[in-house]
């Protein structure tokens, strides 16, 4: 019988399961919610991967007790080697395959980002990470823990701070914005106190800040200093994941890859995406820069596919079912598989 494999890819938002073959083909793909530790529990992330497991069993057919070969799981909040080892050792007990990989979900976005042995990914979507792996196995990272570990930047950051802008242009604590006007507006009111007030009493949902993002891109882009300078400021965030991450690896001079994914780099606002291109080159001059354009569930994949040793002959086949293929809903969360 042919070689089969588990490939996980489970981000903060959401979760991708494939089951396929060791020659590239797909035989399931599934989607669920988040599998994150950091957000479940150890015992909640369990949960949530064997239902989506059992899920994509299904989808793919197979006869129960049919046996799979290797797991590949990278998930949101394996951060530290810890977390990785006790993610590891809690999997590997529920015996859904007989080897088990456990990681960072980075490494997958990496890996679909590119084929190149020496790569560092800065991810920037709701929250920012960045990883590095060389071709010799070396790898570099950071905590990631948040505000705690250092961390600044991503969608999330950059609305607060778009919001905390447009307050203190408005009332002259800080400098004046097109982000007051345009923040009252986003919301329906006429000021940014009104905004602030409204979040304050619950009459606003504070969720609802997050929108702020793109909102900021759009008024920088417009010319305003001080929508610019956050902007820059998260520039210059990316660019020191990139540059530490590569130092480390001893990279910064030789041919590597970057890849840029989450969110907010996908979306490759001019203002913010030729300045980290331009400064990518400078600081790594060998550099090759790519924004990811497929689902970081090939990445999963092809890391299994690396770890069966057929990757050359099946990464085509991977990549392009993935990239066209929608993966079925697994709805029923919390049944026993």
């Amino acid at each position: 019988m042919k070689p089969l494999y588990l490939a996980v890819d489970g981000g903060n938002s959401k979760t991708d399961v494939v089951l396929g073959t060791a020659e590239g083909e797909i035989l399931g793909f599934v989607r669920g919610p988040t599998s994150s530790p950091h957000i479940l529990g150890l015992t909640g992330t369990i949960e949530v991967l064997r239902d989506l497991i059992a899920a994509a069993r299904a989808d793919a057919g197979l006869p129960p007790g049919t046996p799979i070969d290797l797991a590949a799981v990278y998930l949101a909040g394996a951060d530290l080697p810890i977390e990785v080892q006790r993610l590891h050792t809690a999997i590997e007990a529920q015996s859904w395959t007989a080897q088990t990989i456990v990681d960072n979900d980075c490494f997958a976005l990496m890996r679909a980002g590119t084929s190149m042995p020496d790569a560092i990914a800065v991810v920037c979507g709701a929250g920012t990470n960045c990883v590095g792996r060389a071709a010799d196995g070396r790898t570099a990272r950071f905590l990631a823990l948040g505000p705690i570990s250092g961390d600044w930047g991503g969608g999330h950051d950059l609305a607060d701070h778009t919001l905390r802008m447009a307050a203190r242009g408005e009332d002259g604590r800080g400098d004046e914005t097109s982000l007051s006007e345009a923040v009252a507006n986003h919301f329906g009111y006429s000021t940014v106190e009104e905004v602030s007030i409204a979040l304050h009493l619950g009459e606003l949902d504070p969720t609802r800040i997050r929108e702020l993002t793109p909102l900021l891109f759009k008024i920088a882009t417009q010319g305003d200093r001080v929508a610019g300078q956050l902007v820059d400021r998260q520039v210059t965030e990316i660019l020191a994941q990139h540059r530490v991450a590569a130092t480390r690896l001893g990279l910064l001079a030789e041919p590597h890859a970057l890849v840029l994914g989450g969110g907010v780099l996908r979306a490759q606002h001019p203002v913010l995406h030729d300045q980290v291109v331009r400064g990518a080159v400078a600081q790594a001059p060998q550099v090759r820069v790519s924004v990811l354009d497929t689902p970081p569930a090939v990445g999963a994949a092809l890391l299994a596919l690396d770890a069966l040793g057929t990757t050359g002959r099946a990464e085509k086949a991977v990549r392009t079912t993935l990239a066209t293929t929608e993966p079925g809903a697994a709805p029923l969360f919390g049944a026993a598989a």
